[in-house]
């Protein structure tokens, strides 16, 4: 038996994948941001 199909991945999860992974870097690009600036990972939390 022949399986050696390559699987299509759909076009929607294929650019939520990006989108996900572009919100994921300025997310940390925005963390350093403030640790830079107030020396607080989290700014007025203690």
């Amino acid at each position: 038996m022949n399986n050696t199909k390559t699987k299509l991945v759909e076009k929607e999860k294929l650019v939520a994948e990006k989108l996900n992974g572009r919100f994921a870097m300025m997310g940390f690009l925005a963390l350093v941001g403030a640790y830079l600036t107030t020396g607080q990972i989290i700014p007025g939390f203690i």
